[in-house]
Order: C-alpha cells, then sequence, then structure tokens
C-alpha cells in the first residue's frame, strides 16, 4: 500500500511505499526500546516530504506498541527535535 508504514519485524525495518519506491527506517529492540539506526529515501523521492511522512508513521506505530523510542539515526533524531509532541516516547 503506498503511503502507510509498514512495520517489518522479520527484516527489522519500517517501510513506506511511495510511487514504487520504498523509503526505509532500520531498527533494533532493546527490551522496550526501538533503536532507530538508519534511514533511507530513494533519490527520486527526494525533497518531496517523504522523510518526514516515514518519521511520522515509524513514530505513530512506535507509541501505540507502548515502547519508547530511541533515534540514533540523525534524520530521525533531527524529525524528533522539531516534534515535541512526541518526546513523552523518546528516550535518548
Amino acid at each position: 500500500m503506498d503511503n502507510v508504514v509498514v512495520d517489518k519485524p522479520d527484516q527489522s525495518r519500517f517501510e513506506l511505499a511511495v510511487a514504487g519506491e520504498l523509503a526505509l527506517a532500520y531498527y533494533r529492540i532493546e527490551g522496550n526500546r526501538i533503536i532507530l539506526t538508519h534511514t533511507e529515501v530513494p533519490q527520486a523521492l527526494s525533497g518531496q516530504g517523504v522523510g518526514s511522512r516515514l518519521a511520522k508513521g515509524v513514530f505513530e506505530q512506535i507509541r501505540a506498541s507502548g515502547r519508547k523510542v530511541v533515534p540514533r539515526c540523525s534524520f530521525m533524531a533531527g524529525w524528533a527535535s522539531r516534534h515535541p509532541e512526541y518526546d513523552d516516547i523518546v528516550d535518548g
């Protein structure tokens, strides 16, 4: 499905399909925390807000799971710093 963030736990990543391309957010789980380690947005989707849509979907899914998020990836950390509405789930 386009424009829906999907968790792929078997691949340790979230995916957002847009126009036949995949934006990806890789993670690992440590206890009750999801450590976001790397984000990839295809060059063809650059500058279209795809990374921000991916981040919002990832943070919403983590909130719904009851876990905390540790944004180690610089993109996700920057996004989280601009969205204080997620401060309650950010851990570190």
